[in-house]
């Protein structure tokens, strides 16, 4: 309750600033943070990346900024009154309880749900808290499964009693209570079809440990769960993704954080975490250039554009990846290990890989 009523002191604050400038007759403002790579720093020391300290204004009477910050305080209102009524809702739900036009205009104050995605991550800036301790939630995209006992509103889960599906990792970890884990490290996969093979070969079983996937770009939620897991039970993380510029991106968020979030880089990035596959030596180890995929023009650009990034520009290694791939120009999916048997991977990949610190850092 007092966690609550934090969170709603906060809402409420903003709007009496709002209120005041209205009577003061001056034209209302919010300042907010720059949400955008010019104003994104890494910290060397800590390894991960920080907002800055550039900041912009969002006025009433100003027609660039009018319709941002009527957005603004509107999702301000949609979070209290679910802190108050103790609710919880999807992005999506805000996004409709937000959608309709403004009076004595044909304007709407959203058109697109990425505009109200965009809104409340400048509340959680305004704030200082996460979404979903505003009482907003994503979409649950994930599955996890190991030998570990966990406590979810009220509800005792062993996650290596779920059968084929695993647990479903909720957008809010928060509350979780840990009643028992047994494991030596997490494996982090970003396909839930590898995910799926190493389960029905019990891998986590076999090497004590969790198996974590998500279906492409990691959720907060998962990221979060990482987080706790690695810091709370000094877990190692492993991240195996495709050999492609978007697995090697998947990694760089989980490890150092992102652009966008990078305000909340302290509850979600982790440092510590390690690139297991598949790497340049894998492709001439286990001979995966027959089933090579030609890179694209968008896979290129986005290959460049990680290359620079400063967390990777003086790291030998990943330059040396990036290089790699250019030089082959083609890209490959972690399932092309399938070519040398179903379960190469559970069996001989992953084991020898781990055993071997076949690591990127």
């Amino acid at each position: 309750m007092a966690k609550k009523n934090k969170q709603e002191s906060k809402l409420k604050e903003l709007g009496l600033k709002v209120l005041k400038d209205v009577e003061k007759i001056r034209n209302p403002n919010i300042t907010i943070p720059v949400r955008a790579l010019s104003n994104v720093i890494f910290n060397k020391k800590s390894k991960t990346l920080e907002l800055g300290n550039k900041k912009s204004k969002r006025f009433f009477f100003n027609v660039a900024h009018a319709k941002k910050f009527l957005q603004t305080i509107e999702v301000a209102s949609v979070s209290k009154n679910l802190l108050n009524e103790e609710k919880h809702a999807s992005l999506r739900d805000v996004f409709y309880m937000m959608k309709r036009t403004i009076p004595g205009t044909s304007v709407n104050i959203v058109d697109e749900q990425s505009e109200s995605d965009n809104v409340i991550e400048d509340l959680e800036l305004l704030t200082g808290d996460s979404r979903e301790q505003l009482n907003i939630n994503a979409n649950k995209n994930g599955s996890i499964v190991g030998k570990v006992t966990i406590e979810d509103a009220g509800d005792t889960i062993r996650w290596d009693k779920l059968g084929s599906g695993g647990w479903s990792i909720p957008s809010n970890v928060e509350d979780i209570k840990f009643k028992s884990v047994n494991a030596k490290y997490i494996l982090y996969m970003e396909k839930a079809a590898v995910w799926e093979r190493l389960n029905e070969d019990r891998f986590w079983e076999k090497h004590k440990c969790i198996l974590i996937s998500s279906q492409g770009q990691t959720t907060r939620g998962i990221r979060r769960l990482l987080q706790r897991l690695y810091e709370e039970y000094k877990l190692p993380i492993y991240v195996l993704t495709d050999y492609d510029a978007y697995g090697f991106y998947i990694y760089s968020v989980i490890k150092y954080g992102s652009i966008n979030l990078a305000h909340a880089s302290e509850r979600l990035a982790i440092p510590g975490v390690k690139f297991l596959g598949i790497s340049s030596n894998d492709i001439e180890k286990y001979d995966l250039k027959k089933h090579f995929i030609k890179l694209k023009d968008h896979d290129i650009s986005r290959l460049k554009q990680l290359a620079e990034y400063s967390w990777f520009k003086d790291n030998k290694q990943w330059q040396k990846e990036f290089k790699t791939m250019r030089q082959y120009g083609s890209k490959a999916e972690i399932q092309a290990l399938s070519s040398r048997g179903i379960t190469f991977i559970s069996e001989k990949y992953l084991p020898e890989k781990i055993k071997n610190k076949d690591f990127i850092d």
